[in-house]
């Protein structure tokens, strides 16, 4: 037997300090300080004697009453008379102007610049037509890829629509759209772009192991925000509504363990038995030359018999992956495609009392001691 196996202050108070009697607590240079004021304002009692005396009353008011030595008299009389006089000092300056603040009211009502003119808003109607210019290819495009063949026809109407949903991606950036709009047009602009990633994705390489376009759409992302900026911009009165290519679920075609997915004339004694304990399910082939013997499905973590396999030395092919299609003759997802370097041997001899006949097993996965290497084979080559 053969075995074959593999593996983040003011600063006023100094001021206002030395115009008010109740700082008696003064230094000698507060106390010449006052002096200068007495004298300043004597000069300015000259002016009208109806002033001093308004000033005289109101320096009788605020003189505290209560009784003083004898020689205290007349430093009170003199607080008094400055008190008095400091008192319009305070709401006057040096030339007799008022000290109103710069900037005050008068003055920021005078100043104020005039409040610009809203920006009017883009007219409903021409965002319309400009919207239905944008679409109106691209949603001709995506009618095409609807109904075109899987294969070159497939792929080809693929790239017209991907170049479209980019040029109308382009025409809604510098489209007017009216206020109510302006996110839902920046949303259906960015869909766009991404649509036209996917479309362009999608397409097929027309080989083995190469996935649906129908069923690469289904999953992407890009169809779905076409759609959800679209009906965004549909409650507010604006149509941008696409026919969306159809799309396809992925599928898990999957024969039962130890069918016959191709199979030749077998009359010998032969045995094969393949344990496939990989991830995947597989079909593993054997030819002669370039004729194929029988291919048979194994599922993932189960083992198939080959019986009545005639003598010769085969080729050993075994693909891995998901979901088989058997037009192609392939699995559409995460496939692979390798052989056994060894040849298999089948040999069936009459011996002296019976008959003679080979048996071997292949093992798809490593296994510790196994002596059976494998080497990638290009989708191409592999039997069909």
């Amino acid at each position: 037997m053969v075995r074959y196996t593999s593996a983040r202050t003011t600063d006023r108070a100094p001021a206002d300090t030395d115009r008010t009697p109740a700082n008696t607590g003064r230094t000698p240079a507060d106390t010449g300080r006052t002096s200068a004021d007495t004298g300043r304002t004597s000069a300015d009692t000259s002016r009208t004697s109806a002033s001093d005396g308004s000033r005289t009353a109101a320096a009788a008011l605020l003189t505290p009453r209560f009784r003083r030595p004898r020689r205290a008299g007349r430093a009170t009389a003199l607080g008094a008379a400055a008190l008095a006089l400091a008192l319009p000092l305070a709401a006057c300056s040096s030339d007799g102007g008022s000290h109103e603040p710069a900037g005050g009211a008068g003055s920021s009502a005078a100043g104020a610049a005039p409040s610009p003119s809203p920006t009017p808003s883009a007219d409903p109607d021409a965002y319309r037509r400009a919207l239905t210019g944008a679409l109106s290819p691209l949603d001709s495009a995506l009618r095409t890829v609807d109904g075109a063949r899987e294969g070159t026809s497939l792929n080809k109407a693929l790239e017209t629509a991907a170049t479209r949903a980019e040029a109308a991606a382009d025409a809604l950036q510098t489209a007017a759209a009216p206020d109510d709009a302006l996110a839902g047009n920046s949303q259906l602009a960015t869909a766009l772009r991404a649509l036209g990633q996917d479309l362009r994705s999608a397409r097929g390489n027309g080989g083995r192991c190469a996935t649906s376009p129908r069923v690469e759409l289904d999953t992407a992302h890009g169809p779905q925000s076409v759609k959800a900026a679209g009906r965004a911009l549909k409650a507010l009165g604006y149509d941008a509504s696409l026919r969306l290519p159809r799309t396809e679920r992925a599928r898990h075609r999957r024969p039962a363990n130890g069918t016959f997915v191709r199979d030749g004339s077998r009359g010998g004694l032969g045995r094969l038995t393949i344990n496939n304990g990989t991830s995947s399910d597989a079909v593993v082939t054997l030819t002669r030359g370039t004729r194929t013997a029988f291919s048979v499905y194994v599922r993932k973590g189960a083992k198939a018999t080959v019986r009545s396999v005639n003598s010769g030395s085969y080729t050993v092919y075994f693909t891995t992956g998901e979901d088989w299609n058997g037009r192609k003759s392939s699995f559409t997802r995460g496939c692979s495609f390798e052989k056994f370097d060894d040849r298999a041997n089948f040999r069936t001899v009459r011996v002296a009392g019976g008959t003679q006949y080979t048996v071997l097993t292949f093992t798809l996965n490593k296994v510790f001691g196994g002596n059976a290497s494998t080497s990638t084979v290009p989708p191409g080559e592999f039997p069909s």
